[in-house]
């Protein structure tokens, strides 16, 4: 005899699942660095780093472009923002930041974007946001500053500054517009057809700004370093791809739509923890005393932020997710 689901056991399942994609997210994100350093010392630039990453991850998802195309004439403003400002920008202006500041000090900037996404939501669409979730951006933001060591390097110039906050703003973009549509049952914009537009716009954006043609395509085809143990290009190319950009994207679009926004963005703070995890085994950096404070700080954030939330939809004030749309409230299961 089928058994009646409760609302807020649904609600409890998505935001579980919802928060299980955003942390695979941050770990999909958080080892792109590790994968591309080799590559970069192996003598690629990192422009064509990224350029690499965005156009493999583009033909990759080409199939599902060409299945989705309809997205185009439905839904052309949310494809063309979500490739210029969630993957081209991001990637571009944080790239101009590291070339004029310390490296910490950017990413650093670079993930005020959480405390952004609550600023938007507050004051631009004017929707009220939890106590909770504000203090775990606060914490996390905290605490990464930690992980990253900003003390190291505070010889920075203010147009270092800026783009490093262009590239905080673009990753506002990128949360607010992966929720687009969430809420619109039937007629929402499938997510992986959004990420594969994004990844052309994005591809085509950034083959104007990094000159691929420029490239050293013979890097490719030799072996780079990792920690003194060579390690095939092309398999790390492979790496950056396929899971730091095709998997990280459509968990990470996916788990904005279970969660929201800028609880999704509180979560995306662990990709700076868990990349300096992943550089700490793979290539010998060492994690000092206060990055591991850190990293328990910006774990400790995250999770205020999300556990102490309502639901999508539910009354009260907004700050983390629960089910996908379309889910009805007196669904049966088996």
């Amino acid at each position: 005899m089928p058994v009646r689901t409760s609302e807020s056991g649904l609600a409890g399942r998505g935001k579980g699942i919802g928060l299980g994609l955003a942390i695979g997210s941050a770990i999909a994100f958080g080892g792109s660095g590790v994968a591309a350093k080799p590559l970069i010392e192996a003598g690629l630039d990192p422009l064509h780093v990224v350029w690499l990453r965005v156009a493999g991850a583009a033909l990759v998802m080409l199939p599902l472009a060409v299945r989705h195309r309809a997205l185009v004439r439905r839904r052309p403003a949310l494809l063309a923002g979500f490739g210029l400002l969630g993957v081209a920008g991001v990637q571009a202006f944080y790239f101009a930041s590291i070339s004029r500041i310390p490296v910490g000090v950017a990413l650093l900037v670079e993930y005020l974007a959480p405390a952004l996404v609550l600023g938007w939501v507050r004051f631009v669409q004017r929707r009220p946001v939890t106590r909770a979730a504000a203090v775990g951006v606060v914490l996390a933001v905290g605490g990464l500053a930690c992980v990253v060591e900003v003390w190291a390097g505070l010889g920075f110039d203010a147009l270092g500054l800026l783009l490093a906050l262009g590239a905080a703003c673009c990753q506002v973009g990128y949360f607010v517009l992966s929720d687009q549509g969430s809420d619109s049952g039937a007629d929402a914009p499938d997510p992986l057809g959004v990420i594969a537009y994004g990844l052309l716009v994005g591809a085509a954006v950034l083959t104007v700004a990094a000159r691929p043609w420029t490239m050293d395509w013979g890097v490719l085809g030799g072996t780079a370093h990792m920690d003194g143990t060579p390690v095939p290009a092309v398999l790390l190319l492979a790496w950056i791809v396929l899971l730091a950009t095709v998997v990280a994207y459509v968990t990470g679009v996916v788990s904005v739509r279970r969660l929201s926004p800028q609880v999704a963005g509180v979560v995306a703070c662990l990709e700076a923890v868990i990349a300096t995890v992943l550089a700490w085994f793979l290539l010998g950096e060492h994690l000092s005393a206060p990055q591991i404070v850190g990293g328990a700080v910006v774990l400790a954030g995250a999770f205020i932020a999300q556990s102490s939330a309502p639901a999508k939809g539910a009354p009260g004030p907004v700050a983390a997710g629960g089910v996908e749309s379309g889910l009805s409230e007196r669904e049966n299961v088996a």
